[in-house]
């Protein structure tokens, strides 16, 4: 059975369920007990579970992180909450020094079953320094994980196995989607492996290759493609980007002969370069053009609401870059 949800409500019901499953599991964060987080993401959590598993802690994210790394070391299920990808540069010593190695350098004897949440992306006016997606920064470290839903169901599905993984989870929601809408399974065992991306539409002429808020440019600009011009794209959600499931790009390619990868990042060292190189080094023979990308504009992300939606790849701009490769 499913239920309609918008995705905050879904990541609450996992975050729920969760902490009603393992003893273990707490959460800490700024604003996430009284406030209900930034997002409402924790909304009537603290009330229900009581300021030992559901804590607010000081605006001190090197603090914050540094404390879950040692409780997941300890044995705990720490989730930490950073209110915003962009205050992670802040901890980036425990994230990638610390979370990411302990394993590794341990000699396999301690593991560090923490998840990390954090909002990122733009489209909500919050400025050059709060609008930052960094999922590709994180997916070129070993040792983490980078989940990266579109969708209520897949942002429920990927955070329930995010507690089940063993290892540290970047966790990665975009801020524009908190509202969106979806059916989401009511089912307390309900989860999502990593690295197993989804083919939301079938296609034939192009691969749109997208995650998190990118998905929902490229099945736009697959409607577009198919009411304007005729033709079929096939639009696939990564999901995560480590693990990649690169399998299923390829697949999709060999099939199509073309690929537009779609990301908010910045085009210059964005993860969607390294999804073009893979596409490259695996389909070559099969390409009847070179790989293109769908990126934000090489500015800081403006303030003013018009210039943002310039900053950012848009459906129009997928159109655009599929005309020109055919």
């Amino acid at each position: 059975m499913a239920v309609e949800m918008r995705m905050r409500d879904a990541l609450r019901e996992a975050l729920r369920e969760e902490l009603l499953r393992d003893e273990r599991v707490f959460l800490m964060g700024e604003d996430i007990g009284g406030y209900g987080g930034s997002y409402a993401v924790t909304r009537g959590l603290l009330d229900e579970f009581g300021p030992e598993r559901v804590m607010d802690t000081p605006i001190s994210e090197s603090g914050i992180v540094g404390a879950g790394v040692g409780a997941a070391v300890a044995g705990l299920r720490p989730m930490v909450e950073i209110m915003t990808i962009n205050f992670s540069f802040v901890a980036f010593d425990q994230i990638i020094n610390n979370a990411s190695k302990f394993l590794y350098m341990s000699g396999g004897q301690f593991n560090v079953p923490l998840v990390l949440r954090m909002a990122a992306g733009g489209g909500s006016q919050l400025g050059a320094t709060h609008s930052h997606a960094l999922e590709g920064l994180y997916a070129h470290f070993p040792g983490l994980k980078v989940v990266c839903p579109s969708n209520p169901a897949d942002a429920k599905g990927l955070l329930k196995q995010a507690f089940r993984d063993p290892n540290p989870v970047i966790f990665i929601e975009h801020s524009a989607l908190y509202g969106v809408k979806g059916e989401v399974p009511d089912d307390p065992d309900y989860r999502i492996e990593f690295g197993k991306a989804r083919v939301l539409r079938e296609g034939t002429d192009v691969t749109i290759v997208g995650y998190a808020g990118s998905v929902h440019q490229g099945l736009r600009g697959a409607t577009m493609l198919e009411e304007q011009e005729g033709l079929s794209a096939e639009v696939i959600d990564l999901r995560t980007l480590r693990p990649l499931d690169i399998d299923t790009v390829i697949e999709s390619v060999k099939k199509t002969n073309r690929a537009v990868i779609v990301e908010d990042d910045w085009k210059f060292g964005g993860f969607a370069g390294e999804i073009s190189a893979q596409i490259m080094e695996r389909a070559f023979d099969w390409l009847d053009a070179p790989v293109a990308r769908v990126s934000g504009k090489d500015v800081p992300m403006p303030y003013n609401r018009n210039l943002e939606f310039a900053a950012l790849p848009s459906e129009e701009d997928v159109v655009e870059a599929v005309l020109a490769m055919l």
